[in-house]
């Protein structure tokens, strides 16, 4: 029977679990995370958050194994738009924890603050996650060309949105 994934905002408490899941060496290969980031600067991006950006966290058990940002656009003309960044702990890939933050995040951004459009970039090579997203009836809008460097080379993303 495969585990219960719970989601829940992120508190205090999973600062910690927050740096070993997004330091990880696929998160990395997968975000614009850095490798080797302190502590200080997850529980300053913990404590400051503005009020545009929810945090979910995906739970087994006690254990933090991933993250997603919701980021409320706060420009006047584009309030009814909405970013994701998704984090999903190196051992834990594959097994529904990006499934249950993005149907949690996507019913927040529908009943509760009334986005329109959902967007996110994703890197082109990073075929899990795409599919992941089209899942979900994000579409492909277009590519952008070296938007990261990632262990010494330029890397392309996808842009994906989602509009209802």
């Amino acid at each position: 029977m495969p585990p219960t994934i719970f989601i829940r905002a992120t508190e205090l408490s999973d600062v910690e679990a927050l740096q070993r899941l997004s330091t990880g060496p696929k998160a990395v290969w997968g975000t614009l995370q850095m490798p080797f980031t302190s502590i200080e600067f997850y529980r300053k991006r913990t404590t400051e958050r503005p009020d545009n950006v929810h945090s979910l966290v995906a739970v087994v058990e006690s254990d933090v194994v991933g993250n997603l940002g919701l980021n409320v656009s706060t420009a006047l003309r584009r309030r009814h738009c909405g970013a994701i960044g998704m984090i999903v702990r190196d051992d834990w890939h594959g097994r529904g924890v990006g499934s249950a933050l993005l149907r949690e995040a996507l019913s927040l951004a529908d009943n509760w603050l009334n986005l329109k459009r959902v967007e996110l970039d994703v890197y082109v090579d990073n075929s899990a996650a795409i599919a992941l997203y089209t899942k979900f009836g994000f579409e492909q809008e277009g590519v952008l060309r070296a938007f990261a460097f990632r262990d010494g080379a330029y890397v392309d993303v996808l842009a994906m949105a989602r509009v209802r």
